[in-house]
């Protein structure tokens, strides 16, 4: 079973690297003559700088690699890619064209997009550029929050080390969850990890400067979560009906007035989870949440996972002493 996957430049090595350690792995389990073939396809077949400046060879350029794939992976450079070469799209569209599935890493989507491979599917991307790719491609379907995406034949994945997620899902579709399994525990990684992207990514990106209406009501927002944040007290603060916000509000943020708060409020819980050690009544009262009660249902619904466990992932290393009030740190469940 061939598994091709093509490098832009600068590409994310880790992406590469991990869909081919997640492989190997695989085939040390696998008989000979289910084990999977892969190779590294570069534009030119040379000797390339991934973006972290750590320089590898491919296996084939795209004109030596003409033999048909089972699965084609398109990874993704740092940032968004510049627009593929009339040759590399040729080449991707032919691959596609010709394998069983075919799909995308984190940036990679905008390759197979800007290819027309994508056209009426359902897809996703790093978290920092899925406004900007459904921005650009509104015949596709975007899912923000997935960690990986399959619609048909066509698969992708979130940022980064989702490639891996990924790689899991296709082992576990040729050979069963077991060899899944196994390799995750190998890799010692999750093999289905919980929640989506949100747990990554700093939610409310666009923290306008302006001074328009909604841009006032955002920055009231961010700076008074705990501050009485009605539809009619924020009419106020933007000088206009409450109608008339909600419709505004809703056209320029893409969002309710309502998510909007809750978000914020969210991002709060998500910094003193980070970086202190407080408990969770704390942490609800200084977001302004009502109750520990209304902060766990949003945090499980927006971020996709408990307090509890957000903060053993992303606490930092000097955040992690006990505190003493209503149990410390450890009572968040």
């Amino acid at each position: 079973m061939l598994i091709t996957i093509f490098a832009p430049e600068k590409v994310h090595l880790l992406e590469v690297a991990g869909l081919r350690d997640a492989l190997f792995e695989a085939n040390c389990k696998l008989e000979p003559g289910q084990r999977y073939r892969v190779r590294v396809v570069t534009e030119r077949g040379v000797a390339e700088e991934s973006a972290s400046g750590l320089k590898y060879v491919p296996d084939a350029s795209i004109v030596d690699a003409t033999e048909s794939s089972d699965t084609l992976i398109v990874a993704g450079p740092h940032g968004v890619p510049a627009r593929p070469s009339e040759d590399v799209t040729l080449w991707m569209r032919q691959q596609a064209a010709q394998a069983r599935r075919y799909g995308s890493t984190c940036t990679g989507a905008f390759l197979l997009a800007q290819a027309g491979l994508l056209a009426g599917r359902r897809a996703t991307t790093h978290w920092e550029y899925t406004d900007r790719f459904a921005a650009e491609n509104p015949d596709i379907r975007v899912a923000p929050d997935r960690i990986f995406v399959r619609d048909g034949k066509v698969f992708s994945s979130a940022g980064v080390t989702a490639a891996v997620d990924l790689a899991f899902s296709l082992i576990e579709e040729d050979h069963g969850r077991a060899l899944a399994l196994w390799v995750a525990r190998r890799l010692v990684v999750f093999l289905k990890r919980p929640g989506g992207q949100s747990q990554f990514s700093a939610i409310l990106t666009a923290q306008s400067a302006g001074a328009g209406p909604v841009d006032r009501v955002r920055l009231h927002i961010l700076e008074n979560p705990r501050a009485e944040l009605s539809l009619e007290v924020l009419a106020d603060v933007a000088r206009v009906s409450p109608r008339h916000l909600s419709r505004l509000f809703h056209a320029q943020a893409g969002m309710s007035l309502a998510a909007y708060v809750e978000l914020a409020r969210v991002d709060v819980a998500r910094r003193m989870l980070e970086d202190t050690p407080s408990s969770l009544k704390a942490i609800a009262h200084a977001a302004g949440f009502g109750s520990t009660t209304t902060l766990r249902r949003a945090f499980q619904r927006r971020i996709g996972v408990s307090p509890a466990e957000y903060r053993l992932r992303f606490q930092t290393t000097t955040s992690s002493g006990e505190a003493d009030d209503d149990g410390g740190a450890a009572d968040l469940s």
